[in-house]
């Protein structure tokens, strides 16, 4: 299309940008706005541990399945081929990591009325080191985790107005809606905003799919293609690519099932069986949602042959601006499509933003700053220091650091760290605080350090690795340094979920 067209396709795309975001803050604020829930730290963060069967699945879905999805994992197809299948599977891993532990620990939650991750640890260990480090790795990745999708927002900003609008004034505006209503709704507001953006999103993704193959061929052809063009795209991959996979489903599946927000939906359930169902639910949605997107990029391939590593990174609104020019239908759905993804990068941010506000509120400032803070001034300084720090982490996303896989790999090496005090310590009495505090170091400081000096064993992520050496620590610590006799009746009375009514 020419520069005309584009300006006419910008303007388009900005009205319906524009009317779907204010469309959610007005929905979402009429029906969440409470006062009295926005004074109490569960009813704020938590929706009053009141979210249905629904609402949970959509808030799971259109938190785990981000504007990296869809912005990020087709130009991951489009540069590995047929290899970047691991994508499907690896968001299952994801559900099998919430069932090791989820159940449990809602049981226990709704027993000692839980706000954050970090209250299962105080509960469990006693122990402020161990808190204030989880809390610390948590909000690190928490942190990663909404700069990627600040960075996902200025793509779809970006396509959605053919560059129309700058990247930075469009993730201002977003950010700024997300702002206003978590402030006056909380967990309810973003709750809501979930289930309206999930199912945009499940529709866009479907009618893409369809629009795709119809203009630029289907996966067949795609195939035929890179047997002929790109080979080493369709090949079957060798034993550093499988080892690599199984690092990435550890990885992954642990890593996402104890994000922060995760954690807190867990809480956040109505009741036992409605999060069951929910995750039930969960299990399919791989299959029509990144197996979807797998295909997307694959088919990219034949249509966009040559893209370099960062232009890659724009294959989805390349795609979408040619459909465009198909008819006035495709084009209005291209529109909604993209109002979509952005639906789905703020259901997944705002839902970053309310957690990070959790752990800064109760665990940072109301443990270690002002424990004698009464719970609507913590809930504020929440708000105030979560604010700063997105601006913060706007700053940084007018020069991202590099590719949205990149930087989503980044966050998990650390955050997955977490994850001994969860799985060993809902099941096994014998886990002792000590032993999770050196095993949260070591395998923080390792993961730490393969990331940064781009050190590798074998084909395995350093937050795999750190993971290991972690649990080995937790279990073998606590075998050689046992706690003592009222520590261990204390864990065992706090584990013994036959008792809780």
């Amino acid at each position: 299309m020419d520069q005309l067209s584009l300006n006419f396709v910008g303007w388009q795309g900005f009205m319906v940008m524009v009317v779907y975001a204010l469309g959610i803050l007005v929905i979402t604020v009429y029906f969440s706005y409470n006062k009295k829930l926005k004074e109490s730290m569960g009813g704020f963060y938590l929706g009053d541990k009141g979210l249905g069967a629904l609402i949970l699945f959509f808030t799971l879905y259109a938190s785990q399945y981000s504007g990296n999805t869809i912005i990020g994992y087709a130009p991951k197809a489009y540069r590995m081929g047929y290899a970047w299948f691991m994508s499907v599977p690896y968001m299952i891993m994801v559900i099998v990591g919430y069932l090791l532990f989820a159940p449990r620990l809602h049981i226990v939650s709704k027993k000692y009325n839980f706000v954050t991750p970090t209250d299962w640890l105080t509960k469990r260990f006693d122990s402020k080191p161990v808190s204030l480090l989880a809390s610390i790795l948590m909000i690190y990745a928490l942190g990663n985790y909404l700069l990627e999708q600040l960075i996902a927002m200025g793509h779809a900003v970006d396509g959605i107005t053919a560059g129309f609008i700058p990247y930075y004034w469009g993730v201002l505006f977003l950010v700024a809606i997300m702002l206003i209503y978590e402030w006056l709704g909380g967990m309810k507001a973003v709750a809501i905003a979930d289930t309206i953006n999930g199912i945009m999103l499940l529709i866009g993704i479907i009618g893409f799919i369809i629009m795709v193959t119809n203009f630029f061929g289907g996966l067949s052809q795609a195939s035929t293609n890179m047997i002929e063009n790109f080979p080493e795209k369709i090949g079957v991959p060798n034993m550093g690519v499988n080892v690599t996979w199984i690092s990435m489903y550890i990885l992954v599946g642990v890593g996402a099932a104890v994000y922060p927000h995760a954690i807190q939906r867990i809480y956040a359930a109505e009741s036992e069986n409605t999060l069951k169902k929910s995750l039930k639910r969960m299990a399919w949605m791989p299959f029509i949602t990144t197996g979807l997107v797998f295909i997307i990029g694959l088919i990219g391939i034949q249509a966009f042959p040559g893209l370099g590593k960062m232009e890659s990174e724009k294959l989805v609104g390349m795609m979408a601006n040619k459909i465009t020019s198909r008819s006035a239908f495709h084009y209005w759905f291209m529109m909604l499509f993209f109002a979509g993804i952005i639906g789905a990068i703020m259901s997944t941010a705002d839902s970053v933003i309310l957690s990070l506000s959790s752990l800064i509120s109760k665990d940072l400032y109301g443990k270690f700053i002002n424990p004698e803070a009464s719970e609507k001034k913590k809930v504020l300084w929440g708000k105030l220091i979560g604010i700063g720090i997105v601006f913060l982490l706007l700053i940084i996303a007018w020069n991202p650091p590099g590719t949205l896989f990149e930087i989503f790999v980044l966050k998990f090496e650390v955050l997955i760290q977490v994850a001994p005090a969860f799985l060993l310590g809902l099941y096994w009495k014998k886990l002792t605080s000590k032993s999770v505090l050196v095993g949260m170091i070591a395998g923080s400081v390792i993961a730490g350090l393969m990331t940064l000096t781009n050190l590798s064993v074998g084909s395995w992520h350093g937050g795999t690795i750190g993971l290991a050496v972690n649990m080995f620590i937790c279990i073998i610590g606590s075998l050689i340094f046992p706690a003592d006799k009222e520590e261990e009746e204390k864990a065992e009375k706090l584990l013994d979920i036959s008792q809780i009514a």
